[in-house]
């Protein structure tokens, strides 16, 4: 009987280090490098990051590991002054270079790593877009329910009172791929370069601008350099949309509800109303726990016009599957320069 219970005993270690060797990570050599400020995590499982260490975007790091052979989706990094200094970073948080990526033994794992290095390369290559979305915030809203955890000085002037929005702004102009789904970004490009004139000009519906750059290089290294304006057109013409947007039946309808709230379908008669039950579908909310307004999308196509009224901006793109995100059936909308 003891005989058997040591066998039964050796035969659960050896498959528990089995177990093991299947999932655990994967050495390697090479670099990272960040296109995006993103966290840099001591357990990505566990989501720790003692220190709140985030990558620098533009800064290159030595790869030590892959969290597993063929498709990775974590590489650990050996990160300066960090403690612990080796940090596990998302791929999709920048590019990396390795001399050689481990594969799975098995013939579907080498084949499934290499339709994913496919689908990478498809997807981060420039003005290959079929669409645009315009992410347009209503700024007060995010900065009071977002945990932006004292990161963005324009949310901290406006939860304290010493700026006030009154209309909105500017999230994110972002080409989109079909094939690609919500991953077609991250393309190879410049660092962002802008002018005087253009930050003047862009600063009212960017208004990070007001204070920094940051959310505008986050902006440009994901979504900007995978369409073929310049950086300045970009983000003017950006600008120019959300004004048009804003200065239309639908931003009026926003503003007006300040400190109040509304119905969402209420919100959508008003597009119907004066553009259309067509061009509705191009419409979509995003709210913070269901119930406070953050965002307004539109689907845009490739050749979108500003200037000439909302039909000229949406023209012929497809519209949404769906037009709520995570947004109940009444939607309060924070009024500008509520204190916390």
């Amino acid at each position: 009987m003891q005989q058997l219970t040591s066998r039964l005993l050796l035969a659960l270690a050896l498959l528990g280090s089995t177990a093991l060797s299947v999932h655990a990570s994967e050495p390697v050599n090479g670099s990272f490098t960040a296109s995006q400020s993103c966290e840099l995590y001591s357990s990505f499982n566990k989501q720790s990051n003692p220190g709140a260490v985030r990558a620098v975007a533009g800064k290159s790091y030595a790869v030590k590991e892959i969290n597993k052979p063929g498709d990775y989706s974590w590489l650990r990094v050996d990160v300066d002054g960090a403690n612990p200094n080796l940090r596990w970073v998302a791929r999709d948080c920048g590019k990396a270079q390795l001399d050689q990526v481990p594969q799975d033994n098995a013939p579907a794992g080498r084949a499934k790593a290499t339709r994913a290095a496919e689908q990478q390369s498809m997807c981060s290559t420039p003005n290959q877009e079929d669409s645009y979305v315009l992410a347009i915030t209503w700024q007060p809203g995010f900065c009071e329910h977002f945990a932006y955890h004292g990161k963005k000085p324009e949310c901290d002037a406006i939860n304290s009172g010493k700026l006030k929005i009154n209309n909105l702004t500017l999230h994110g102009l972002w080409p989109n791929k079909k094939e690609c789904g919500i991953n077609y970004g991250n393309c190879p490009g410049a660092p962002l370069k802008l002018s005087t004139d253009t930050v003047n000009r862009i600063a009212k519906w960017m208004p990070n601008f007001q204070f920094e750059s940051k959310f505008g290089e986050y902006e440009w290294s994901k979504h900007g350099t995978c369409q073929e304006r310049d950086a300045d057109t970009y983000f003017k013409t950006a600008a120019a949309a959300v004004e048009e947007v804003n200065n239309s039946a639908v931003g009026k309808f926003i503003l007006a509800h300040a400190g109040k709230s509304f119905k969402v379908n209420e919100f959508f008669d008003v597009i119907k109303k004066q553009e259309g039950e067509t061009l509705a579908r191009n419409f979509m909310l995003s709210c913070a726990d269901g119930k406070y307004l953050q965002e307004i999308r539109l689907k845009l196509p490739t050749n979108f016009e500003t200037g000439k009224g909302l039909a000229k901006l949406i023209g012929d793109a497809e519209g949404f599957n769906r037009q709520l995100d995570k947004c109940d059936n009444e939607i309060m909308v924070e009024a500008s320069g509520r204190g916390r």
